[in-house]
Parts: structure tokens; sequence; C-alpha cells
């Protein structure tokens, strides 16, 4: 097994805390709206060396905090896509989170619209179908909206948001990407082939159980749900449930 290619455009989007180069099968891990790669750095050193953790570090934010926000999810997925499609030497699976959960599924759509192995398992965590649609303008409130729409999701960093130098530091990388997430629109006639397992938490504001299921929806392969105690931010409280569960789907992969 090799290591993945090291390119500037790689390691400008991609982390890799814990390198695992013998790993039967890597895992691209997206963060929600405002997150980091760091919110994932506890499930890669969990996962190796069984599983090598990539995690999807946006713009704006961070070590990229100098470069300007993405507000919509296609140039999102054509660039997080075009950094991955070098990594063909081993079975790839994808976890986002949030609107990472979009984004996994806009990057299995390019994969398998470019003749590419298609993701061994996409979990969709924190997140309604592609069809499924509020009407959020989160992206269009007050400074004071918006921050307290993240204070009812239970984040994980509760302490930025009391913090007014760090909130003008963050603000506008949630600003873009809810704009992304809030203005984007599923494109009929499209399905994936890969599994996809979707997670959520029993009290999460932002999701039902109807509207996770509809998940089975975008696939042709198969499709299981999984619940777990908790608000938006379950998987915080359950990591290692989590981990458990990624890691027991992924103990065989196939491409």
């Amino acid at each position: 097994m090799t290591a993945p290619p090291r390119t500037a455009a790689f390691d400008k989007w991609v982390t890799i805390a814990t390198p695992s180069p013998q790993s039967a099968v890597r895992l691209v891990c997206l963060p929600h709206a405002g997150g980091s790669a760091s919110f994932f750095f506890p499930v890669s050193r969990a996962l190796a060396p069984r599983v090598e953790v990539l995690a999807v570090q946006y713009p704006a934010r961070q070590q990229r905090l100098r470069e300007p926000g993405i507000d919509n999810i296609p140039e999102y997925a054509d660039q997080i896509f075009a950094v991955l499609a070098e990594l063909d030497d081993k079975p790839l699976a994808l976890f986002g989170h949030s609107m990472g959960a979009i984004l996994a599924y806009e990057i299995a759509l390019r994969m398998q619209q470019a003749g590419r192995p298609a993701p061994v398992r996409l979990f969709a965590s924190g997140r309604r179908a592609p069809s499924r649609y509020r009407a959020d303008r989160i992206h269009e409130g007050t400074d004071a909206q918006v921050v307290a729409e993240l204070k009812r999701l239970g984040g994980p960093n509760p302490a930025l948001l009391a913090d007014p130098e760090m909130l003008e530091l963050i603000l506008p990388a949630v600003r873009s990407d809810y704009t992304a997430i809030e203005r984007y629109r599923h494109e009929p006639g499209r399905k994936l082939d890969c599994p996809i397992t979707a997670v959520i938490g029993d009290s999460d504001p932002r999701v039902s159980d109807d509207e996770a299921r509809a998940w089975a929806d975008h696939t042709a392969g198969t499709f299981d749900l999984k619940t777990f105690p908790g608000d938006h931010f379950y998987l915080v409280g359950q990591a290692q449930n989590v981990i458990v569960l990624i890691d027991r789907a992924l103990a065989t992969p196939t491409r």
C-alpha cells in the first residue's frame, strides 16, 4: 500500500492526523457547516491503523482562514473530488456530517459519473436526504441570528460563541457554508450505486426520521438507518458507538 499523493492541492484540502498507509480502506470525513478537519481527529486516532481517515479542511477557517469561503455545493464538490481523484490504490468510503453529508453524496456522484470505483459506503450523518428541503434562510440573518442557530444546535465548541473575537473569525465561514447548503437543490434522476448508512440523533431539530429514511431513494444499493440518543451533534456524545458502527461497516470493504 502507498501513501496518498502529497500535492499542494491535496495538502490544502486534506489532513491526515494519523497516517495509516497499511490500512485496508480510507475514510474521507467531511465536516458540518462552519466545521473544520480537526473535528474528526479523534475518529482518525480511534480507527487507525485499520482505517486511514482523511479529514477535509474547507477554506475560510483555521490554516485556510485567509482564503475566501465557498458559497455553493457544486463548486465545493468539484474541488474536493478533483483532490480525491488521485486516490485509486485502495477502497474509499465517505462520511459527512450535516452539510458534509450532502457534499459526500455529490462527491460520490462525481466518482460514479467519472467511471471511478464507487465508494464502498456513504455515511450520511445528521442530514435529511438530498431531495428533502426546508425553507431555511439562516444565511440571510444577522450575526446574532446566526449565532442563535448555532447555539440551538448545540455545537461542539460553545465557548467560541461567547468570544467576540473568535466569532469575528468564524462567522464568515459559517455564513458561506450556510449559503451553500441552504441554496442546494438536488438534481432529479441521479442515483448512487453504493450502500448508504444514514445516522441521526433522536432529538435532532434539523432532520426527522422520515427525512433521514428518504436517503434510501438516492441509491440503488442497500440502505440502513441508525439512530442514537442526542441532538444535531449526537456524534460527540456517541463518539465511541459511531466509531464502532464505522469500523464494523468497513471491516470487509469491497470495490
